[in-house]
């Protein structure tokens, strides 16, 4: 142990959590952590309560998400702060959100104390946040450069301080805030608590502890595993050449629910999200030159989960808390392994698993074996998706569209027919025509483009709206009584009429397409010749100039259509929606006559404007 490690003392963790049984809390605690749903202690929780609760001093070693925020918020609630009208309690933090995020966890653990808790930091009104302390606020959370600005000004009282939390504290001096942390620790009192929660535990953390805290005692619980123990983590080579064709392939193949993207400079933020953009991801992007306005919509959109794919710098990151996020990714591999541990400890939050992946190119190997070597995170070496893996993603697609399109419930002599198409001669070229006649007869690339485009497009809560309709219980409600199955049917349902169903849900082109040797063979067979010509019929497709940001659903135009112009599911062809426009394949024979019954129609309150695409 060397000279700036002589005053801190070890101590184990608990092997595992007794409930908040085992810890002294108040009844008025209790019951703010059953409103919040907490039913035990995390393991942070429970091993720093004690020494914290003595008013001893502590460093804290543990990973970022596993609730150091309740860590040092219990016992300041529970013990170590009155209700005395003065601020007795400080929190430093790096970033601006994360003061937000600690202030709005204590409010709710102190609701039934009578305790105030508030939040100053940068790049917002000075006045407000003077009259908050001028109250008499008894906790405060606060990033270093406003915190000091109080300080000098006067506006924040510290004579009564009694704990002082450096949370992140490693975040602190990575970002440059060493000047200011000496600043402030200078005019705080000397006879206080000091609580440093960190994830990584350097020389630099160690000074701070040796000049600035008393006999600190040392809780480690993630010094020789730093990484998640649910985080899967990976590492691409790549040869740093067209990053992100390859940060593409990557996406296409993983299929992230959430990620977050990091950068290492600021215009890569920008350009990365320019191209995922271009490829039809939902993807913004997150640096220190976004205003706050700005900034915070869209770490609203982020954590609502209505954005996928967020990418961003190390500094405009830092205080993000994502509990859904199952992706971590770096573009470009962190400078130092502590930054690598700070992004991928964002992901796999909660007891949830995460996954970290690293594209790493020949000048960023020297950082991945320091990392090896420092934290012992060995992330396991991935060669980038081949043209196979592709087609098989492609495939995957291909599956989703059909099973997202078929969710209703389907007759039984339907259902009777797939049991014995299962486990005839000719099940896979049936199913293959019946799947080729569904899916249309264009370009199988440009398809496979087009349903990728789709999923890339959706947010991870939102359903896939773009896959045609099943078209059992919608085309079937809207035949005449005679058409359907039941004693008043005049003549039993032909094979054509079904053929007809499905080819009315298809994506066709507006142009006639081939008939496939399927569908061939299925006319071949219908002695119903108005069925035959329906069946065969060209398509046309028109262009709606509202979409997806508009507020438009399939459900919407279908019924617009039905009402408007007569035209029933059945005949109907594909509904694709974008985010400024509409298309919907219609008879050919019938499009002028639909054009002219969409003049002057509108949704949403806004004009419709139809044309034929392309024209």
């Amino acid at each position: 142990m060397n000279d700036t490690q002589q005053s801190v003392t070890e101590a184990a963790a608990p092997a595992e959590s007794l409930g908040f049984d085992a810890l002294p809390l108040s009844s008025q605690v209790r019951r703010a952590l059953d409103e919040m749903g907490y039913a035990e202690p995390t393991s942070v929780q429970s091993a720093t309560y004690g020494p914290a609760a003595q008013g001893r001093d502590i460093i804290v070693q543990s990973q970022t998400g596993t609730g150091k925020t309740a860590a040092f918020g219990l016992p300041l609630v529970d013990r170590l702060v009155s209700d005395a009208a003065q601020s007795q309690a400080l929190i430093l933090v790096p970033t601006r959100e994360l003061a937000l995020q600690n202030a709005d966890e204590l409010n709710r653990l102190s609701q039934h104390l009578g305790i105030g808790v508030s939040a100053i930091y940068g790049g917002a009104a000075m006045q407000p946040q003077i009259d908050q302390l001028r109250k008499g606020t008894q906790i405060v959370c606060g990033t270093p450069g406003r915190v000091l600005d109080h300080l000098r000004r006067g506006t924040l009282d510290v004579s009564g301080l009694r704990v002082l939390v450096l949370d992140e504290v490693d975040e602190m001096l990575s970002m440059g805030f060493a000047r200011e942390l000496g600043a402030i620790l200078e005019r705080l009192p000397p006879k206080r608590q000091t609580m440093c929660f960190s994830a990584t535990v350097d020389d630099d953390v160690r000074r701070i502890a040796q000049r600035h805290m008393h006999e600190p005692e040392f809780i480690g619980l993630s010094s020789d595993a730093v990484a998640a123990a649910k985080i899967a983590h990976y590492a691409f080579m790549v040869p740093g050449k067209d990053r992100t064709r390859d940060l593409v392939r990557i996406l296409e193949l993983d299929d992230p629910e959430s990620a977050l993207i990091f950068c290492n400079q600021r215009s890569e933020t920008e350009r990365v999200a320019a191209d995922l953009q271009a490829a039809g991801f939902n993807a913004d992007w997150l640096n220190g030159d976004l205003p706050q306005k700005d900034r915070e919509r869209l770490m609203g959109k982020t954590r609502e989960g209505k954005l996928r794919y967020l990418v961003a710098t190390d500094v405009a990151a830092r205080g993000i808390d994502i509990s859904h996020l199952t992706h971590v990714i770096n573009y470009t591999f962190p400078e130092s392994a502590a930054q690598y541990v700070h992004r991928t400890g964002r992901t796999g939050r909660a007891g949830r698993t995460g996954t970290a992946l690293s594209l790493v190119s020949p000048r960023e190997l020297g950082s991945l074996y320091y990392l090896r070597l420092q934290y012992k995170i060995f992330p396991a070496e991935r060669s980038l998706p081949t043209q196979t893996e592709l087609r098989t993603r492609q495939e995957v697609d291909r599956l989703d569209w059909l099973r997202e399109a078929f969710q209703g419930t389907p007759a039984p002599m339907d259902v009777a027919v797939a049991r014995r198409l299962l486990t005839h001669v000719d099940a896979e070229r049936i199913v293959a025509g019946l799947v080729s006649t569904f899916l249309g007869a264009s370009k199988s690339s440009d398809l496979d483009a087009e349903m990728a485009s789709a999923r890339r497009a959706r947010s991870p809560e939102r359903p896939h709206e773009d896959a045609p309709q099943h078209p059992t219980s919608d085309a079937r409600a809207e035949r005449p009584e005679a058409q359907r199955s039941g004693p008043q049917r005049s003549r039993p349902k032909q094979p054509a009429r079904q053929a007809r169903d499905v080819a009315g849900k298809s994506a066709q082109k507006p142009s006639p397409q081939k008939p496939s040797s399927t569908a061939k063979h299925a006319r071949a067979s219908q002695s119903d010749d108005k069925d035959q010509g329906e069946l065969a019929q060209a398509w046309a497709t028109l262009q709606l100039e509202l979409g997806r940001l508009d507020g438009v659903r399939v459900r919407e135009v279908t019924q617009l259509l039905r009402d408007r112009c007569g035209l029933t599911r059945a005949r109907m062809g594909r509904i694709r929606i974008r985010d400024r426009y509409t298309r919907v394949s219609v008879p050919q024979a019938q499009a002028e006559s639909i054009l002219r019954k969409l003049e002057g129609q509108s949704l949403h309150d806004k004009p419709l404007n139809a044309v034929v695409a392309g024209a």
